[in-house]
Order: C-alpha cells, then sequence, then structure tokens
C-alpha cells in the first residue's frame, strides 16, 4: 500500500524548505511574492505541526506494558456506559471488503489532506479568519499530543475483543505489514483524526454561506466510523477529542480580551509613526 501519510522527517525537511522559502520571498517587494511567501509560511506551519504529531507518537512516558491495561479499561468503560461495541460495528462491515479497504484508505491518510484543503480556503477566501481557525488547529493538537504521550492501544491490539487489523488483514496498514507494539501505534486516546475532522467541518458551518454547509458534519460522523471500522479507535477516542477542540475553543474566546488589551496598550505605548515632531517657534526680542 502507498502510505498517503508523511513521515515526521518528510513533513519537517518540507516545513523548513517552505519557511526558508516564504523568509527570501518575503522580502521582495512584489505584491504575488508576498502573497506566495504568507502562503508558504502557513503552510509550514501546518506541516511543521503535522511532524510534530508524527514524531510525537514515537514517545512515551510510560512503557507499553500497561497500553493494554488502559485500552482494556476504555473498552470496560464503554460497557458501563452502554455504548455500542466496536466489535459489531466492524463486523457488519467485514463481508463488504471494498468498503474496509476504502475506509483504511480513508485513516491513512484524507485526514489531513482535508484539513489542509480547508485551510487554503480559509487562506484563500476567507483571511479575517485564518489566524483564529489556525490558533484553534495549534491548540488542538498540541493537547492532543500531550495526552498522547501516555501509551493507549488501539482495540486491534486489545486481545479477546474479537476485532482485526483491517490494515494488517489487506496489506494497507500505515504501521508496516506487521502488527506490533510500535510507539506510534499506541497514541488511540484523543482521536486526533476525530478532532481535525471536527474542526473542518465546524469551520466550514461557520465560514461558509452555502445552504449546503450543513452536510460537512457528515464528515466528522463518517471519520468516527472509519476510525471504528478499521480498530485503530475506541468510540470515546472521538468524544475525547471532541471534548478537547471544544476546550481550545472555550481558551481561545476567552483569551481574545486580553490579547486585544495587550495589544491596545502596546500600540498605546508605541510613538505613532509617520508623524513629524511638532517645533515650537523660539521666541525673539528686537532690541531697539
Amino acid at each position: 500500500m502507498v502510505n498517503l501519510a508523511l513521515s515526521w522527517q518528510q513533513a519537517g525537511i518540507s516545513a523548513a524548505c517552505l519557511g526558508a522559502a516564504a523568509a527570501v520571498a518575503g522580502r521582495s517587494r512584489r505584491p504575488r511574492l508576498a502573497t506566495a511567501a504568507g502562503f508558504a509560511r502557513e503552510t509550514a506551519v501546518v506541516l511543521a505541526l503535522f511532524g510534530l504529531w508524527q514524531l510525537a507518537g514515537t514517545f512515551a512516558l510510560m512503557g507499553p506494558g500497561g497500553a493494554i491495561d488502559r485500552g482494556r479499561w476504555i473498552w470496560q468503560a464503554e460497557r458501563a456506559v452502554h455504548l455500542p461495541s466496536e466489535t459489531v460495528v466492524q463486523v457488519a462491515f467485514l463481508p463488504h471488503p471494498l468498503i474496509v479497504q476504502a475506509l483504511n484508505l480513508y485513516y491513512a491518510g484524507l485526514h489531513f489532506v482535508v484539513v489542509i484543503g480547508c485551510l487554503i480556503w480559509v487562506y484563500v477566501w476567507h483571511r479575517r479568519k485564518y489566524p483564529q481557525v489556525r490558533t484553534t488547529l495549534v491548540l488542538f493538537t498540541a493537547a492532543a499530543l500531550l495526552i498522547q504521550l501516555i501509551p493507549v492501544a488501539p482495540p486491534r491490539m486489545l486481545p479477546g475483543d474479537g476485532m482485526i487489523d483491517t490494515g494488517v488483514h489487506y496489506g494497507q496498514s500505515v504501521y508496516g505489514s506487521v502488527a506490533g507494539f510500535n510507539a506510534d501505534q499506541l497514541s488511540a486516546m484523543p482521536s486526533v483524526h476525530i478532532g481535525w475532522a471536527l474542526l473542518a467541518a465546524l469551520v466550514i458551518v461557520e465560514v461558509s454561506r452555502s445552504r449546503w454547509r450543513w452536510l460537512a458534519l457528515a464528515y466528522p460522523l463518517l471519520t468516527m466510523l472509519a476510525v471504528v471500522v478499521t480498530a485503530n479507535h475506541y468510540w470515546l477516542d472521538g468524544i475525547a477529542a471532541a471534548l478537547l477542540l471544544a476546550l481550545a475553543l472555550v481558551v481561545q474566546r476567552g483569551s481574545r480580551p486580553l490579547y486585544q488589551r495587550f495589544a491596545a496598550r502596546r500600540r498605546a505605548d508605541q510613538p505613532e509613526a509617520g508623524r513629524a515632531p511638532v517645533l515650537t517657534p523660539a521666541r525673539t526680542s528686537s532690541a531697539r
């Protein structure tokens, strides 16, 4: 299978190259180059963020031994609150191999493609909204990375839950041909896939004026289905991602008045540019 996701090395190199190109182009006085520099700079930020996400998957604060126990705890907690079994959902799709293989591809790379496409759309057509969207993306992803330092095994690794690794089964695994306890596979909680999908959908609903914009809400629902059918995430992984995204939005909204006050104070402390100093004419006395 062709891996649709960038490795952290590829993302880091791409971000560095775009950042350097943006720095060079930003010095130009040509409007087109300045616009291209801004676009390249923002793309570099997103690629760097994606690279950090990929790199963070190789680290863990705890050993992999407890990852199974934490995954089993999530599984039992879902049963305690009567969430539907992920196994039942997967079994319903297994007789349809083409759909399962499509969901494997969906899981492998569509989340990255869609969030990049959404950012480009906002940057080009709704520039005033872009800083808010980018900040929300950064806050959510950074918080998710911190939580993912605690390893949690995905459903496909839990013994006795009846789920299979569909990526390995069809030779489409983004983790290699053999499932194992690699660190980058133990970051089930929370699901960045769900968080990014939900963010993209909310941005489209808020920014777009099309009457069809509400269809975007089907995207996070389909993403939730994909990560469950492929046995890569639990229901609670998606719920936790939604709560984390909501927290990022609340923090951003709450800090906005403080930022505006700080910016206003900085402008007040700086001398106004372009205003010539006022010269007081000297008094002269005429001697008789």
